[in-house]
């Protein structure tokens, strides 16, 4: 399918696209056997989490920190994917003081080189690393003469050897020899990387919206390696959330445009099934949902994405028990095909937010849909 016919296809670009939806949800929120407890502190607001596997499938490294988005970062370790979590690990000492969410990610340079990266950011970005697997890691140190929001919210390898990454900025923390003086709220920036990760380029706004406010993007590769889809978080809570489109490994993108009320929300991870399905996690945002706020994951594959359909159903992971503060989630699948997926939220009434793990196959969850009377995919059969 060509940019042009997807482009055909959208949501009013202006306006709010419908904001109810009509595939069905599974409720996982009372499934004890499928939780896990990663950290708790009483009175300790531990936040937004991501996180990164080592290459064996059942190392799995948690970051996050001790405050919403503001605060020192905690790092964890699961070495049996995700079942159970190591003890706090020492961390360098300016790790204390983040600003700003850390974000994780595992890199191969051209030279076949794998490392840890992990992002902290606003004014400027700074960045950490890992030459051993996590056993040792650097200072933070900024990556350049600009800063953003969440940054950096995701990164993908590209076909020639290189990384991009993506982050939002609303004015406040990038200088103004990067931003456009098109009035719009909020953009978005993208940097490269030749050295898998350790040193980063100038950045470029690649999308932007003169009324919804565009930030937190989350990448999807297609099932044939030959396209990228970018969905995001919309910030004033007018609009659905938004996905953009690029052919040529992320030098040039479409102009973003709305997505379905099912996959809109905040933080988008994604990865894929053995069969072929994504599984998206993120907080929930849609405007009629009956788990607006809470954690919760969308069904679908990649097709569904690009035709702009609802996907196959939706999952509530957990009941957050506050508005809307929870789900920065990270998302592992493990050889078996079992997804590990790992955040923060309000999941004890009147206690500060802490870290769950959750743990499931999609085909329990296909099961549960069917036992309720639900359609399976296709592509599950």
């Amino acid at each position: 399918m060509t940019l042009t016919l997807l482009l055909a296809l959208t949501l009013p670009a202006q306006e709010p696209g419908p904001a109810g939806f009509s595939i069905p949800t599974i409720d996982l929120d009372q499934e004890a056997s499928m939780q896990t407890v990663v950290d708790r502190e009483k009175g300790q607001y531990l936040g937004h989490v991501t996180t990164a596997m080592l290459e064996d499938g059942k190392t799995i490294f948690a970051v996050y920190p001790k405050g919403h988005g503001k605060g020192a970062i905690v790092m964890k370790r699961s070495g049996d994917g995700g079942r159970t979590w190591s003890d706090r690990l020492p961390t360098p000492e300016s790790w204390a003081t983040s600003t700003e969410v850390p974000t994780l990610y595992r890199t191969v340079d051209r030279d076949g080189k794998r490392r840890f990266i992990m992002f902290s950011g606003l004014r400027s970005i700074r960045l950490a690393s890992s030459e051993d697997d996590g056993v040792t890691w650097s200072e933070l140190e900024s990556i350049g003469d600009y800063g953003g929001i969440v940054s950096c919210a995701d990164i993908e390898p590209t076909a020639d050897g290189r990384h991009f990454a993506l982050f939002h900025d609303d004015g406040r923390f990038m200088p103004a020899q990067y931003r456009p003086s098109d009035g719009h709220p909020f953009h978005v920036y993208q940097i490269w990387s030749e050295d898998g990760g350790l040193t980063w380029g100038k950045p470029t706004r690649v999308a932007s919206h003169p009324k919804a406010h565009l930030c937190e993007p989350g990448i999807v590769r297609s099932p044939d390696g030959m396209k990228l889809a970018v969905l995001f978080r919309e910030n004033s809570r007018t609009f659905n959330g938004f996905v953009m489109f690029s052919e040529d490994e992320g030098v040039t993108w479409s102009k973003p445009r709305q997505l379905p009320a099912a996959l809109t929300g905040d933080r988008h991870t994604a990865r894929y099934a053995p069969d072929g399905r994504l599984f998206i996690s993120f907080r929930d945002t849609a405007r009629k949902s009956e788990t607006q706020g809470d954690w919760v994951g969308w069904v679908g594959t990649f097709e569904d994405i690009e035709r702009g359909r609802e996907g196959q159903y939706r999952v509530r992971l957990k009941d957050n028990l506050h508005r809307w503060d929870c789900a920065y989630p990270g998302v592992e699948i493990l050889p078996d095909g079992t997804f590990v997926c790992t955040t923060y939220g309000h999941w004890t009434q009147g206690e500060s937010p802490w870290i769950l793990s959750v743990r499931f196959k999609l085909d329990d969850l296909d099961s549960r849909l069917a036992g309720a009377g639900g359609r399976r995919s296709p592509l599950s059969e």
